[in-house]
């Protein structure tokens, strides 16, 4: 495939040279006499179709919890029914940002004695088991030393020491209900919004790291995003259509069920591929909550650079809009175990 057809600039030798000295000079423990010296021998520019499919769903959990009883007001069910976790509105964040907040459910409030302190606002002190004081260390209770026959020092005589847990009050605040004797316990919403990511890259041959691929963006072909999207057929890829489909089958089946799916993405093909893309329609859609999804097509480029130095051949990758370099063999490494990435 013809990269500059796709808006991909054409990789030089420039370019090339140019990117794997910003690299190296941003690594402390590679030099830069080989990327200024280099010869370039071969340059082989590719591209790899990469597809994602990100899910946006939205999960509610309701579940009992308690604070300090701070406040005369309580807002319970004398005040009217508690509404169901997803009658309650509130407001979504960023689409396809993960995030997780919590609210109070009205009405659900109700006041209890501290279970920890059984209303009491203190506990004994289990350092000194409420005597306020514990047996000197350094005497044993003897009120002298041993060995020299005399009053010790550290207890001044007394064989006992003021407890240092409870500062000799015997007590503590209790930390459950901070004193106030009483706890507010209320049903508390989570809610959690998530971006679940399916993401396939096209078959290759390169000795090259896949993962890479996920953190470079590429030139996008395919985008649409609606309340729902349907899997692509006919791409002049195979297996990007079959990537589709069951990106789709395993989010609906995994999602529908147990949360809200806010959206998903797929965007419509600019017809740069010179084929004509068509989706697969379904009748209906099995889950009646809501549904965010986003689906992509991008054309990543990598370069192959084959160069020489020093009399030797080397090998190093360019990739991404970003132009990012990963090599495993540059000559002027001086510490083990680095990687350009």
């Amino acid at each position: 495939m013809d990269s500059s057809r796709q808006g991909i600039p054409t990789m030089t030798e420039d370019v090339a040279r140019n990117a794997l000295v910003s690299f190296v000079n941003s690594k402390c423990c590679y030099g830069n006499k080989a990327a200024g010296e280099l010869v370039i021998q071969d340059l082989r520019q590719l591209t790899l179709y990469r597809y994602r499919l990100e899910t946006f769903n939205e999960s509610r959990l309701s579940e009992w919890t308690f604070e300090p009883l701070t406040s005369n007001l309580v807002d319970g069910p004398q005040n009217g029914t508690s509404p169901r976790p997803w009658d309650i509105k509130v407001q979504t964040p960023p689409l396809f940002q993960d995030d997780t907040r919590k609210f109070r459910i009205p009405h659900s409030s109700l006041v209890k004695a501290c279970h920890k302190c059984h209303g009491h606002g203190r506990y004994k002190c289990s350092g000194c088991q409420g005597a306020g004081w514990m047996r000197c260390v350094s005497c044993s209770g003897t009120r002298q030393r041993r060995k020299q026959q005399r009053r010790c020092q550290m207890c001044s005589g007394t064989g006992r020491k003021r407890c240092s847990t409870c500062s000799g009050r015997g007590n503590k605040t209790c930390m459950t209900c901070q004193g106030e004797k009483k706890l507010l316990h209320f049903k508390q919403l989570i809610i959690t919004w998530k971006n679940n990511v399916f993401e396939f890259v096209s078959e290759h041959q390169l000795d090259f790291p896949g993962e890479l691929l996920s953190k470079v963006n590429g030139e996008n072909v395919f985008k649409d995003e609606n309340v729902l999207v349907y899997p692509i057929i006919d791409f002049p890829k195979p297996e990007i259509s079959l990537a589709s489909q069951r990106a789709i089958a395993e989010h609906n089946a995994a999602f529908t069920a147990s949360s809200r799916i806010l959206q998903q993405n797929k965007r419509s093909l600019q017809a740069r591929s010179g084929g004509k893309i068509q989706q697969s329609r379904q009748d209906k859609y099995s889950s009646p909550l809501k549904a965010l999804s986003r689906q992509t097509i991008e054309l990543i480029p990598i370069t192959e650079v084959h160069y020489q130095y020093a009399g030797k051949t080397y090998l190093y990758f360019i990739y991404g809009l970003e132009n990012k370099v990963y090599t495993l063999d540059y000559p002027e490494r001086y510490c083990c175990g680095c990687t350009i990435i």
